[in-house]
């Protein structure tokens, strides 16, 4: 079963979903506001973000020039929390009145959830009736939010993790100016930045809220694990076991090389690690605030067979609003990633232009040549493959995998009885929620 037949069939067990997984209900019908004409002109929408990649003040100069070339309308950009889990959180308790946003930031594990409640609108069809052209979104992206014949977010914070490193912690070691081709070869390359670089740790890695969850694929799928095949869980594979045991080891206080912190851009940015995994999101930050000189590299995958998850988030519309505000909506979406507004956000924020279209201008293609460590993502996009079914598809897994593992790397949990428990507890929401309904 493929994500689109799996969402259509979830969407009939919409009583099942948890809290976790926005089980939240608006107090008004919203197919009905949604179907609804509405009456008067549109002069103001309101815009809830996490500003991802902290990028405030990018949206805000995008804001500007909308209401220069729109001056009828206001946009009121509003904080919606630090990350994507508050501002999903922020959105759900919403839908309980009728104070919606017009415009919210979803991430990749939380938009179908309200898709499937019908509490978000279908994109395509709101784009047809404002004469809004899809056709150049990057068809990966915008595919990550097909569901029961449309989509239902269009692509805006859109990521992959990157391998960033220290190049001058890099060249005191004596190593090549790469990342490392596999893992195993970074654990060779780990004693010889230790001994090069006795006052930081060779590596680090983000906490479970950092999205440990979703780096580890990358490193997981490169050794043969894997968090699940389709509805199959692998937490008790053997592959992934090994896996995760090499998380354990190189994350070690004595043998180790590696630690896990909460904030891992600011910590490399300061030289605590000499390398660490994060999104390109994180790109823009990091390059300002580093005060050494900085690479970035692929994943190390040395299979050759994809071993990068895409992430990030969209901008999705309420579906429990009138059809006037969606309209207009959909018009301010379209306007935020349009060719150079997609470029700009990208140069500034660190995020893949989402728009075909934007890498044929003369500008993102001088920025590209003069950044190269901002065209690492878009080279790697090739390597990249649709994330495990057990992240993003059952409620609240994203949490429960990174939970999981900071309990082995931080508390030194046994690996083999931590990852059965976490099976158990997938397996469990997969049972209760999910199974019964396929088989409907």
């Amino acid at each position: 079963m493929d994500r689109r037949s799996f969402l259509s069939v979830l969407a009939l067990s919409t009583a099942s979903v948890s809290l976790s997984a926005c089980a939240g209900t608006s107090s008004t019908d919203p197919q009905a506001k949604k179907n609804s004409s509405g009456s008067g002109e549109v002069t103001e929408l309101t815009w809830w973000s996490n500003h991802p990649g902290s990028s405030k003040d990018i949206e805000t100069e995008i804001i500007s020039r909308f209401e220069k070339e729109n001056p009828d309308i206001k946009i009121n950009l509003i904080d919606a929390g630090k990350n994507y889990e508050e501002a999903a959180q922020k959105f759900n308790a919403a839908l309980t009145g009728s104070d919606l946003p017009d415009i919210v930031v979803l991430s990749d594990v939380w938009w179908y959830n309200f898709a499937i409640n019908g509490q978000i609108a279908n994109v395509d069809e709101l784009a047809k009736e404002a004469n809004v052209d899809l056709s150049s979104y990057v068809q990966p992206l915008y595919e990550d939010y097909a569901y029961d014949g449309g989509h239902f977010a269009l692509p805006f914070a859109r990521s992959t993790p990157l391998f960033y490193y220290n190049k001058d912690a890099w060249k005191k070691a004596g190593l090549p100016d790469r990342g490392p081709k596999s893992w195993d070869e970074m654990d060779k390359w780990a004693t010889k930045l230790a001994d090069a670089n006795p006052d930081m740790q060779a590596f680090g890695w983000g906490d479970a809220v950092d999205y440990l969850g979703w780096i580890f694929q990358g490193p997981l799928w490169s050794k043969g694990g894997a968090y699940s095949d389709e509805w199959e869980l692998k937490f008790t594979d053997p592959k992934t076991i090994e896996a995760v045991e090499w998380l354990k080891k190189v994350t070690d206080e004595k043998e180790g090389y590696s630690y896990v912190g909460n904030d891992m851009a600011m910590e490399f940015s300061t030289g605590r690690a000499a390398a660490t995994v994060l999104s390109t999101g994180d790109l823009s930050g990091i390059t300002e605030n580093a005060k050494f000189d900085l690479g970035t590299a692929f994943l190390p995958n040395p299979n050759g067979d994809g071993a990068c998850p895409t992430g990030g988030a969209g901008l999705a519309i309420p579906a429990g609003i009138d059809k006037n505000r969606q309209i207009a909506a959909i018009k301010f979406i379209d306007f935020v990633t349009n060719d150079q507004n997609t470029a700009y956000w990208s140069q500034n924020v660190g995020y893949m232009p989402v728009r075909k279209t934007a890498m044929e201008l003369d500008e993102q293609k001088k920025f590209m040549e003069e950044n190269p460590n901002f065209k690492t993502a878009i080279e790697q996009l090739p390597d990249t493959r649709p994330q495990d079914y057990a992240r993003v598809f059952l409620p609240g897994a994203d949490q429960e995998i990174g939970g999981a593992f900071e309990k082995i790397v931080t508390n030194r949990d046994d690996v083999k009885k931590t990852l059965t428990d976490l099976e158990k507890t997938l397996q469990s929401i997969y049972d209760n929620q999910v199974k019964p309904v396929i088989k409907k």
